[in-house]
C-alpha cells in the first residue's frame, strides 16, 4: 500500500460558504451539518433563495423610483443641458456594454468549470461502480463454479473411486474445502445494492448537469444579444428597438437574480457536504455496508487493516490444499482408474480459474482503487464544481448591475430622441434654408407655402406654377432682377429654369448668399408696401 497518498482537504472557499448563516423560514438558526433530508436544512437553503428574491425586489423598486423621478422632474431642453445628458447616456451605455462583456466571459468560465467538476464526479462514480460490479461478478462466478462444476466432477469421481476408500475420503475432504470457500465468499459484503445506488446517482447527476449547462449557455447568449441590440438601438436612435430591449432587459434582470439565488443555495449546500463528506457517506451506507469497510475505503492508510484479508487468506489456503490433493490423485489414481483423468483435469482447470479470480478479487478489494475514485469525485465537486458555481454567482451579480445601468440609460436616451424630433418639428417650414422644407417641396411642387431660395428667385419671369407674389414681380426694378440673376453666375438664361420638380439636388448656400437673399427680400417688401400705399 502506498504511503505517499494524498488525503482530501476541503478548499478554503467551502469553509467560507459553510460559515454562511443557516436560518430556516421561521428565522431560527439551525445546525450547519449537511442534512438534505431534514426539513429545517432545506428551509435554510430556500432562505438563501429568498434573500436573492429580496434583492430583486429592491432592485426593481430602485428602478421604479428612478423612472418616476425621470418622468416627473422634467427640465427645460436647453442647448447647454443636452450635451451633458447625451454624454451621460453614452458613458452609461459604454459601461453597461463593458460590464456585460465581462459578465459573459466570467459566466462562460464558471459554466465550463462547473461542467468539468460534475463530469469528473460522474466519471469517478461510474469507475467505482465498475469496480464494485467487477467484485460482484467475480464472487458470483467463483461461487457458481464451486457449487455446480466442482460438485459434478466430485460426484462422478466418487462413483469411479467407490472401491477405494482412501480416494473417497480425499474427495470428501475436497468437498469440505469447496464448502469452506463458498462460506468465505458469502461472508463478503453484498455489493449489488451499493453498485445500483452509485449508478443511479451518476445518471441523475449527468442528466441534471446537462440541462443546467444548456440553460446557462442560453442565458449567456441571451444577455449578449440583448446588450448588442440595445447598443444598436442607441446608435440608430430607434425608439421601438430601445423599448423592446427595455422589456427584455427587465426579463433578463429577473433571470439574473433568480440564477443568483439558485447558485448561492447550491454553493452553500455543496460546501456543507464538502466540509465533512465522510460522515455523510458513512451515515448513508450504514444499512448497506459495515462501518469498518466504509472507513477502510474512505481513509485507506497503513494503520487500517483490510477487512477482507482473513476471508481472502482462507480462500487462498483452501485452493492450495485442493490443488495438492488433485496433484496426488493425478499421480497415483489415474494409473489405476484411467477414466478418472478427465474429471481430475476438469477440477484442476476449475481451481486454476478460481485462483485467477482470487488474484483479481484481491486487487479490486484493495482500498487504493476505490479511494482514488472517491478523492477524484471530491476534487471534482468541491474544487472545480463549487468554484464554477461561485463564478456563476459573480456572473449573475455583474449581469444584474449591467442591465440595471442599461435600464437607467434607455429611458433617458428615449427621452432625448423624442426631444430631438420635437425640436425638428418646431423648425419654421417657411424657412427656405430648412432641409425638410426643400425635401417636402420636391415631393409636392404645387405646395403654395413652400418657397425655397432658388425657386423664389427664379420666379421673377414667367414661372406661374410657383405663384410668386405679383406686386414684387411687376414692380421690381431691373437692378433687382440683375441681382437675382447674378446669384446664379450672372447668366440670365437660367431665369426660367425651375429647379423644383426636376429631381436635382438643392444647391448649397454660403453665408454671403443667404445675407444677400435676405437683404433683397426686405427691399422687395418695402417696395411692395410703398406701391400699396400709393
Amino acid at each position: 500500500m502506498s504511503s505517499d497518498r494524498v488525503d482530501y482537504i476541503a478548499p478554503w472557499w467551502t469553509y467560507w460558504l459553510h460559515n454562511f448563516p443557516h436560518i430556516n423560514l421561521r428565522f431560527q438558526p439551525i445546525d450547519k451539518t449537511f442534512q438534505p433530508e431534514d426539513e429545517n436544512y432545506q428551509q435554510s437553503l430556500i432562505f438563501l433563495g429568498c434573500v436573492a428574491a429580496a434583492g430583486l425586489g429592491l432592485n426593481l423598486l430602485c428602478l421604479a423610483i428612478y423612472l418616476s423621478c425621470l418622468c416627473c422632474c422634467r427640465k427645460e431642453e436647453e442647448e447647454e443641458s443636452k450635451k451633458p445628458n447625451s454624454c451621460c447616456v453614452t458613458w452609461s451605455a459604454v459601461a453597461a456594454g463593458l460590464i456585460t462583456c465581462v459578465a459573459v466571459g466570467v459566466g462562460f468560465y464558471g459554466n465550463s468549470e462547473t461542467n468539468d467538476g460534475v463530469y469528473q464526479m460522474t466519471y469517478s462514480l461510474y469507475n467505482a461502480n465498475h469496480t464494485l460490479g467487477g467484485v460482484d461478478s467475480l464472487v458470483s462466478g467463483t461461487m457458481s463454479n464451486m457449487r455446480s462444476g466442482l460438485h459434478q466432477h466430485l460426484a462422478r469421481l466418487d462413483e469411479i473411486f467407490a472401491t477405494r476408500g482412501d480416494y473417497v475420503q480425499t474427495l470428501q475432504f475436497m468437498q469440505q474445502m469447496a464448502d469452506n470457500v463458498i462460506k468465505q465468499l458469502l461472508g463478503l459484503s453484498d455489493w449489488e445494492k451499493a453498485k445500483v445506488d452509485l449508478a443511479s446517482i451518476a445518471d441523475q447527476s449527468a442528466t441534471i448537469e446537462y440541462y443546467r449547462w444548456l440553460t446557462y449557455l442560453l442565458l449567456l447568449i441571451l444577455d449578449l444579444i440583448i446588450c448588442l441590440l440595445a447598443c444598436l438601438g442607441l446608435a440608430k436612435q430607434s425608439r421601438w428597438l430601445l423599448t423592446t430591449m427595455m422589456v427584455f432587459g427587465v426579463l433578463t434582470l429577473v433571470l439574473s437574480w433568480t440564477s443568483l439565488g439558485a447558485d448561492l443555495a447550491t454553493a452553500v449546500g455543496t460546501s456543507d457536504f464538502c466540509i465533512s463528506p465522510d460522515k455523510y457517506i458513512m451515515s448513508k451506507t450504514k444499512d448497506v455496508i459495515s462501518a469498518d469497510i466504509v472507513h477502510y475505503y474512505l481513509y485507506c492508510n497503513q494503520t487500517l487493516s483490510n477487512p477482507f484479508q482473513q476471508p481472502l487468506a482462507i480462500f487462498q489456503r483452501s485452493l492450495t490444499t485442493m490443488q495438492i490433493q488433485i496433484q496426488g490423485l493425478l499421480q497415483f489414481a489415474v494409473p489405476l482408474f484411467p477414466t478418472a483423468e478427465r474429471d481430475l483435469l476438469g477440477i484442476q482447470h476449475l481451481l486454476n480459474s478460481s485462483e485467477a479470480s482470487l488474484h483479481q478479487l484481491t486487487a479490486l478489494l484493495d482500498c487504493r482503487g476505490l479511494n482514488k475514485d472517491y478523492l477524484d469525485a471530491m476534487v471534482g465537486v468541491c474544487y472545480d464544481g463549487v468554484e464554477g458555481v461561485l463564478y456563476l454567482c459573480l456572473f449573475s451579480i455583474l449581469a444584474a448591475c449591467a442591465f440595471t445601468v442599461m435600464l437607467c440609460a434607455i429611458p433617458r436616451a428615449w427621452r432625448q430622441i423624442a426631444c430631438r424630433e420635437q425640436d425638428y418639428d418646431d423648425i419654421d417650414e417657411e424657412d427656405p434654408f430648412n432641409p425638410r422644407a426643400r425635401r417636402l417641396g420636391s415631393q409636392n411642387p404645387d405646395h403654395t407655402n413652400m418657397h425655397s431660395f432658388c425657386s423664389y428667385s427664379s420666379s421673377m419671369g414667367s414661372q406661374t406654377s410657383l405663384h410668386p407674389p405679383a406686386p414684387a414681380v411687376s414692380n421690381a426694378p431691373m437692378s433687382e432682377y440683375m441681382n437675382h440673376t447674378a446669384l446664379f453666375g450672372g447668366n440670365p438664361r437660367y431665369e426660367n429654369v425651375p429647379l423644383i420638380g426636376r429631381g436635382s439636388p438643392p444647391p448649397s448656400y454660403s453665408p454671403t448668399m443667404r445675407a444677400t437673399y435676405l437683404s433683397m427680400t426686405e427691399e422687395q417688401r418695402r417696395h411692395f408696401g410703398n406701391d400699396f400705399q400709393a
